[in-house]
């Protein structure tokens, strides 16, 4: 694999890092700021637990606008500002509601970084190696969810009432450093020929990035797929219905698997089967190492198996460890055994849906539109993903909430939509591994009469 543009991808997909952590820290500062504030249960799931995901949802949807008007870097750069800021803000925020901008702020650099790392790293990547390098991303997430459920566990006790403070402010260090990082990637070809018509500048990464001779072959078929395409293409016209549909399915199945479910809430999950509260922080660091691992073997196969066969896989998993979580809950099983199901369930995403989905959707939209395509699968995953959120309190809470004695009804949900899920696998998500982007826009992109 060329190391240059290795770097240049790992810079990128450095903001998954600072998602994932962002993601789940709040994890760890759950029940001191529920007792702290002593909020209804529904202000805890709307304003606490997921404003920061209606962030993600507004960063997400108009995220497609930064990244064709500033272009992918200059967006990345915004990014790494707005999760700097947010982590100050909330560390030292003394009411709910001032906590919950600063929360929503940084939502809308996570909403934003999900579209554009993805779609600079498939832009930068070549057809054989993009699947792994679009992995990356989803790699760094799980890192942030690994480290930042380590620092929960670490920061304890720090400063007593003020532990929680510390979760949240300590993410300022990565967010610093990846803005100063940032700043030394090449801009987007695709972007600098799409979007500025800048032939020069485009050749010019090509050829930081590749040889001088794969440089010209590749600006040509860039160009060759812009000129075949209309100067203004809207997204909704009709011809990118399919790339609608599929990008929707995956990021509406990935949150309906209930996976941030489980990160959000997986000290208080343990909680309820009978672990004390430093105890299930502690497991959830083991949540963290499985999703670590199991990324790892996903980017692996990635560009082998193909994305299709990582779906099967990761549906059929989710289908028996989520039955299995519903019944140790409905059974009264161990809380060993639940943990044991429950880490099979997170090795299932990750080497499934966790290492597809931003790599998928970031392929199938055609380059005068992937900006605003990525913006549309992944704003469908974070509505999803919010509205998870901020129910979950509703169902979850031990005091009013509707499955209060016992949450197993939530998990034979889950499975059942998994079983969708792998229908849908077989039957109609088609495989992206091993050609280049505007052959799929080609492929995908539904053709009118005249074409």
């Amino acid at each position: 694999m060329n190391q240059r543009i290795f770097r240049i991808s790992l810079t990128a997909a450095l903001a998954g890092f600072l998602f994932g952590f962002d993601t789940v820290v709040i994890s760890g500062a759950n029940l001191p700021i529920k007792e702290l504030w002593n909020t209804s249960p529904i202000f805890h799931g709307v304003f606490i637990m997921s404003m920061a995901l209606w962030g993600t949802v507004l960063g997400s949807l108009m995220g497609g606008i930064p990244c064709d008007k500033l272009g992918r870097k200059n967006t990345l750069i915004w990014i790494g500002i707005l999760y700097f800021l947010s982590a100050i803000g909330s560390a030292v925020a003394q009411d709910p509601y001032l906590f919950s901008f600063f929360r929503f702020i940084g939502g809308v650099g996570v909403g934003a970084s999900s579209v554009a790392a993805p779609i600079y790293i498939s832009e930068i990547s070549t057809p054989e190696n993009r699947g792994k390098l679009g992995a990356m991303y989803q790699f760094n997430i799980v890192f942030g969810i690994f480290v930042a459920f380590i620092s929960n566990y670490l920061l304890k006790g720090f400063d007593g009432a003020n532990d929680w403070r510390w979760m949240l402010g300590v993410e300022a260090i990565p967010a610093l450093a990846y803005t100063l990082m940032v700043l030394t990637v090449p801009k987007s070809p695709r972007w600098l020929m799409s979007k500025k018509q800048d032939e020069t500048g485009a050749l010019k990464t090509l050829e930081y990035i590749t040889t001088a001779e794969l440089a010209q072959a590749r600006l040509k078929q860039i160009k060759e797929a812009l000129s075949q395409s209309l100067s203004k293409e809207s997204l909704f016209s009709g011809k990118y219905s399919k790339q609608l549909s599929l990008a929707f399915l995956i990021a509406f199945f990935n949150q309906l698997s209930g996976i941030n479910f489980v990160l959000y809430y997986a000290p208080e999950i343990l909680e309820r089967a009978g672990l004390a509260a430093k105890e299930s922080l502690f497991s959830s660091i083991s949540i963290g190492i499985v999703n670590l691992i199991f990324t790892l073997i996903g980017i692996r196969l990635i560009d082998h198996l193909g994305r299709r066969q990582l779906m099967k896989i990761g549906s059929v998993g989710y289908i028996v460890s989520l039955a299995m979580v519903g019944w140790c809950f409905y059974s009264d099983a161990s809380s060993t055994l639940l943990l044991t199901f429950i880490l099979v369930f997170i090795a299932s995403h990750a080497i499934g849906q966790g290492a597809v989905i931003w790599v998928f959707i970031s392929e199938i939209f055609p380059n005068k539109v992937r900006a605003f395509g990525q913006s549309w699968g992944t704003g469908t995953h974070w509505v999803f993903a919010a509205l998870i959120t901020l129910t979950t309190p509703i169902f979850l809470d031990a005091d009013k909430g509707i499955f209060k004695d016992n949450p197993w009804p939530i998990f034979l949900f889950f499975a059942i939509m998994m079983v969708l899920q792998l229908l849908w696998v077989i039957f109609a998500m088609p495989e992206t591994k091993g050609i280049s982007l505007e052959e799929l826009g080609k492929k995908l992109s539904r053709k009118s009469k005249k074409e």
